[in-house]
């Protein structure tokens, strides 16, 4: 039930236009103002030395070349030549300061993004794809980064000489100044156009871009699913339609910007003609020097210069404005779930746990809970059971604060969730899911992300009581092995090991646990039932489960369907009942429609092993069509998470997989192993009858199969016992192989 969020995604304040992107963008820089007073100290005497260049060029033609002064002419080359060389040594201290400037503002952007991503709640991610936030996090900020280091000091320098040409050219003739200026507006108005469209352009890609970003990652993490439903070419369809998409859009875009450097060197050229043409007939009429319509040339074709690299500059800041704005509208998401100003802090919790009438939605007008409440006591197991989609992964999630309830209260030790500090409630909350998210790095590191200051004694020590010591000592590096993205060089029961190790690690007072349905070795299987019991002992434990022998096992089993709480009890009560709970267990576990229970007409004995048992008929295994009835509880005491206690009785599988092999009768042998020691029919004069025991009546056919021959159960006039030395013997002959 984590697939979507209870109010959408959270209020997200669209970015109003590009200038409010652009002003948000310059405060980022605002930090910085004694290096931005330098780079315009910098690029300003940059620029007038570069200005001086054509009024040189041309004192030296009037002066020097006309009248033949060559040791004139050479003085004033060698002043052009040190302006020039000069001008060019602050221009790159400029960029120097302005490189040290940008990637600093793009650290803090790229930082603060970040860290309000680490802020937002479920709801957000249930509708974001990750592939275009990843996207927001590098290719936006990496335009934004472009735009800032290599065009605010061309954007400086081409203002200040600008403005330059103009004051020279004004100071030396108005009318050739006026002249100059006859494109300029034409040459404004297109900029303003292509800008527009370029803008909109690059907006339409990066969202383009970010949903084939999304496609990439979402297929190269599912690529072993991919491959084994041979969904190659659909893929590949899909990346090539989203692909195609991203080429329309950025052939446009790119023709438009491509646009900007030809269109304005015609007008550039125009400008020059109409200088050197109006300057030439002055000249007849004496009006001005050659060496003027020089200097008049060179500041024209220098005023266009200033213009061109404007027009690519704007359409590279538009490409960084629509990055902008994507950035922006992340950062301007208002977290759904905050800490109340009243918030209290809370060290410890005792695990009492209340629902009083909660009701929720995911979406307005559809609701998910309803009216549920519960009261748990400290230490007790809650087995949460139903059919999928009926609410169970809800009510954790609202337990944990993923997200808030529409109505009612939810209380842990008598105090309101919404009234307890976010982080202190969940440090006091352990969860343990079925799909487990290791990260890249060491094994040492994933353990002790259950709680960062734990010493490696203390993880390896949390390793032994999770049954994963063993298995690490035997990896390449041992605690040290690195492991590959999402933890892929390791099993998946070795994976859930090592995420049990890391709830032991961080000792919650309450535990969240959804067992695993997938299919494990036995061997495995047993480790993790075990783990399981050790870390559950002492602790308020709530089970979305997938097993029998934990519903067995549980203190309280509650039953929901719809979003309510439809029966609640022990196993025993609610068989009582005969009620929902009573049906679905009949139908899953005693192979009828929960009428009256008869014996069932199976196969002859001689087909029975390779025929059992058959889809659908899980024996004493996993109840997949109920949401599952699994973990286990009785794992160590909280505090001391390697106490054992009890029976380290090994835990039923899950549900089948095809037909099953030795591992799966094992496992379902061993359920029904724990039923006979949970009666107490450990011997001869404790035997009991399959109906004492509540076991199906396909027991007395498992009786004729090779489990049953076996010698593992024993039958004393028409009653079974549990023979504790021919299971060791058992045990002992599986793991050896």
């Amino acid at each position: 039930m984590m697939g979507r969020g209870p109010h959408a995604m959270g209020t997200i304040e669209k970015a109003k236009d590009a200038r409010g992107a652009l002003n948000r963008l310059i405060r980022y820089l605002g930090d910085y103002k004694i290096h931005l007073a330098v780079i315009v100290l910098l690029t300003a005497v940059s620029s007038t030395l570069a200005l001086a260049g054509p009024y040189l060029i041309g004192v030296a033609i009037d002066t020097t070349i006309l009248v033949g002064d060559v040791e004139g002419l050479l003085r004033i080359s060698l002043i052009l030549a040190g302006v020039y060389l000069f001008s060019a040594l602050v221009s790159m201290a400029s960029g120097w300061v302005m490189a040290i400037i940008s990637q600093r503002s793009l650290k803090k952007l790229r930082k603060e993004l970040f860290e309000h991503i680490q802020t937002l709640s479920l709801s957000f991610f249930d509708k974001q794809m990750a592939g275009d936030l990843m996207s927001r996090l590098t290719n936006d900020i990496d335009s934004i980064g472009r735009a800032i280091s290599s065009n605010v000091t061309s954007l400086i320098r081409g203002s200040i000489t600008l403005v330059g040409i103009l004051v020279m050219m004004f100071s030396l003739n108005v009318w050739l100044a006026l002249a100059s200026l006859i494109v300029f507006p034409i040459m404004i108005g297109l900029t303003a156009f292509v800008g527009g469209k370029t803008r909109a352009g690059f907006m339409d890609l990066m969202t383009q871009m970010g949903s084939l970003n999304s496609i990439m990652q979402e297929t190269i993490a599912g690529q072993r699913v991919v491959i084994a439903f041979e969904q190659q070419e659909s893929v590949n369809r899909k990346f090539t339609a989203t692909n195609d998409e991203v080429k329309v859009i950025s052939i446009k875009t790119s023709t438009y910007s491509m646009l900007m450097m030809p269109l304005m060197g015609i007008l550039s050229n125009a400008n020059i003609a109409i200088v050197a043409g109006l300057g030439a007939w002055m000249t007849l009429q004496g009006m001005a020097t050659l060496g003027l319509i020089a200097t008049f040339i060179t500041y024209s074709r220098r005023f266009a210069d200033p213009l061109r690299q404007l027009s690519s500059i704007y359409n590279s800041i538009q490409s960084a404005l629509a990055g902008a704005e994507r950035v922006f509208e992340v950062i301007d998401t208002v977290p759904e779930l905050t800490d109340a100003s009243n918030a209290i802090s809370v060290d410890d919790f005792e695990g009492y746990v209340e629902f009083e009438d909660v009701d929720f939605e995911y979406d307005p007008g559809v609701p998910v809970l309803k009216g549920v409440s519960l009261r748990v006591e400290p230490g007790q197991t809650i087995a949460l059971v139903g059919p999928t989609g009926a609410g169970k992964t809800t009510i954790v999630n609202l337990l944990t604060r993923f997200y808030d309830i529409n109505d009612g209260r939810i209380k842990i030790d008598g105090t309101d969730i919404r009234k307890i500090k976010k982080d202190d409630l969940r440090r006091q909350l352990g969860i343990v899911l079925q799909d487990v998210f290791l990260f890249s790095g060491t094994v040492m590191n994933n353990i002790r992300y259950g709680r960062l200051d734990a010493t490696d004694e203390e993880c390896i020590r949390a390793a032994e009581y999770a049954n994963a010591d063993s298995f690490i000592r035997r990896l390449p590096k041992g605690y040290e092995t690195e492991l590959s993205e999402r933890a892929g060089n390791i099993s998946q029961g070795q994976r859930q090991l090592i995420s049990i190790a890391r709830a032991l690690v961080a000792d919650p007072a309450i535990l969240v646990l959804d067992e695993a349905t997938s299919s494990v070795d036995t061997r495995t299987e047993i480790q993790i039932q075990e783990a399981f019991r050790r870390l559950m002992k002492g602790r308020t434990s709530f089970v979305i489960a997938h097993r029998l022998s934990t519903i067995r096992r549980a203190d309280k089993v509650l039953v929901i369907n719809d979003g309510e709480i439809i029966e609640r009890g022990t196993h025993e009560e609610l068989l009582e009942k005969k009620g929902f709970y009573y049906r679905v267990y009949m139908s899953q576990f005693k192979g009828t429609n929960g009428g009256d229970v008869k014996p069932i007409r199976l196969m002859p004995a001689e087909q029975t092993a390779p025929q059992f048992p058959q889809r659908g008929m899980h024996g004493m295994g996993g109840m997949r069509g109920m949401g599952g009835m699994g973990g286990m509880r009785g794992m160590g005491s909280r505090g001391n998470p390697g106490e054992r206690s009890g029976t380290a009785g090994p835990g039923g599988h899950g549900g089948m997989r095809g037909e099953p092999g030795m591992p799966d009768m094992m496992g379902r042998m061993m359920e029904i192993v724990e039923t006979f020691r949970e009666k107490g029919a450990t011997s001869p004069e404790g035997a009991l009858s399959p109906e004492e025991l509540g076991l199906p009546p396909m027991f007395r056919m498992m009786m004729q199969s090779p489990m049953g021959q076996s010698g593992i159960f024993s039958e004393v006039d028409g009653k079974y016992y549990l023979s504790e030395e021919r299971l060791n013997d058992m045990r002992a002959r599986f793991q050896n192989r």
